[in-house]
């Protein structure tokens, strides 16, 4: 079993690793993807995909990653397309009960009058605990 990589998420966030990218490199070699193509791939998700502060970044991440999981990378006849939709939302929702939304804008709350509902190192921490906790839960049990 491996020992929990939250903490590791919300440091790679915390020196310069967008949302998205934080969550994705993170837990990225579990999946057979090297880091760099990780990186790269989820770059411009960050801040709300492409800064439109739409859904999190963060969340963008795990339904990248539950999509590398779940594939059978079948390019002519994909038979596993609806079970990763499904799998993605399922990750968005459990996020969307800790947090009330997934719209980055929402979250940080800009142009509304209220406090943020979480910061950014918040909603990293909570997409990689619940990556950890459903969809990569045979290697962190």
């Amino acid at each position: 079993m491996e020992k929990s990589r939250v903490d590791i998420a919300v440091d790679k966030f915390k020196s310069g690793y967008n949302c998205a990218q934080a969550v994705v490199c993170t837990y990225c070699d579990l999946l057979g993807l090297d880091e760099e193509t990780a990186f790269a791939m989820s770059e411009a998700f960050g801040t709300g995909i492409a800064r439109m502060q739409e859904t999190c970044g963060s969340v963008c991440g795990m339904i990248m990653l539950a999509g590398l999981l779940n594939s059978d990378k079948n390019l002519k006849e994909p038979k596993t397309k609806i079970k990763s939709l499904t799998l993605g939302k399922e990750l968005a929702d459990k996020f969307k009960e800790m947090n009330t939304t997934v719209r980055c804008k929402e979250l940080k709350s800009v142009g509304m009058d209220r406090p943020p509902i979480r910061s950014c190192d918040g909603c990293v921490h909570d997409s990689a605990e619940i990556i950890e906790k459903y969809l990569l839960k045979k290697y962190f049990e």
